[in-house]
């Protein structure tokens, strides 16, 4: 008869799918590397299916493991948020890692933010950051993402969000180059030099061309990369005309030698949120990092959903 899987098994899946490694599975469980081994054997058995097989030096999972992995990490969630409701939640002895989906723009000024007030606290957390790639809410819902940090806001009853603080978008140039000494450049002179546009789906146009469009302008965007980072070392380097968040203008424009200045039109301002699935909401320790992000920016949130 096959194992009945238990919580213990779980978490060894889980740490085999997070590791790639029994020997670094057993490290993270603190098990030693037989247990960790013989619960793979366990595994296997109970799943019907090798879960991670070799391939050259290192293992990789089975494609049954790949798509079973994210139902695991729910579950565990689930079940560490049951069992620590009535509580008190011991910060500095908790061991836990926190996948956050960013937004590279915010990703630039906020991960060190984060990561300092964590460590401070905490230092058996791990915050695992991810660029984006799909905003899809399936991986908030699955528990492969526990944390979505970027603009705009999820209309989805499950979903909840805070809003972390608002963003504007500003130009950037090159601080010795044409226009860094014009203290506030005019829309006409914008358009007088090639732009770069950071756009990781590849796209050259945005909210600033429909304001040049009504006021009888129009730019000429000589390159688009994937994201503002990038714009920002080019602008570093070229005459061209980049737009980039003001937090992170601010935060690196000397060390890279640029500057910025407001855009002479009314733009939309951008929200920038951090969203979690309901079933997280009551989790002390997922509340005690969205708090944590939050206290980080020295902004007041705002739960929105």
């Amino acid at each position: 008869m096959a194992d009945q899987l238990d919580l213990n098994l779980l978490r060894v899946f889980d740490a085999l799918l997070r590791e790639g490694s029994v020997t670094a599975a057993a490290e993270r469980l603190h098990l030693s590397i037989p247990a960790a081994s013989r619960a793979l054997g366990r595994l296997r058995r109970a799943m019907g299916d090798p879960i991670l097989v070799r391939a050259g030096r290192g293992m990789v999972p089975t494609p049954f493991a790949l798509r079973t992995a994210p139902r695991v990490r729910s579950l565990l969630d689930e079940a560490s948020a049951l069992i620590s409701a009535d509580r008190e939640l011991a910060i500095g002895d908790l061991e836990r890692t926190f996948t956050i989906r960013i937004n590279d723009g915010v990703a630039a000024t906020l991960v060190t933010a984060a990561v300092e007030a964590t460590a401070a606290v905490a230092p058996g957390v791990v915050l695992r950051f991810v660029a984006e790639g799909s905003e899809s809410t399936e991986a908030l819902r699955d528990g492969s993402v526990d944390l979505d940090i970027g603009a705009g806001d999820i209309a989805a009853p499950d979903i909840h969000s805070a809003l972390l603080y608002h963003e504007r978008v500003v130009a950037i140039v090159r601080a010795d180059g044409p226009l860094g000494d014009v203290r506030r450049p005019t829309l006409a002179q914008l358009c007088r030099y090639p732009h770069v546009s950071a756009s990781r789906r590849g796209r050259g146009r945005g909210p600033l061309d429909d304001v040049l469009e009504a006021a009888g302008l129009q730019r000429r965007v000589a390159a688009v990369v994937p994201t503002s980072a990038v714009a920002a070392f080019l602008v570093a380097s070229s005459d061209y005309i980049g737009l980039a968040p003001q937090r992170l203008a601010e935060q690196y424009g000397r060390s890279l030698g640029i500057r910025w200045f407001p855009i002479p039109a009314d733009l939309p301002r951008i929200e920038v949120c951090q969203l979690w699935h309901a079933r997280l909401d009551a989790d002390p320790a997922q509340r005690w990092l969205r708090d944590t992000i939050h206290d980080a920016l020295g902004d007041t949130g705002k739960k929105t959903s």
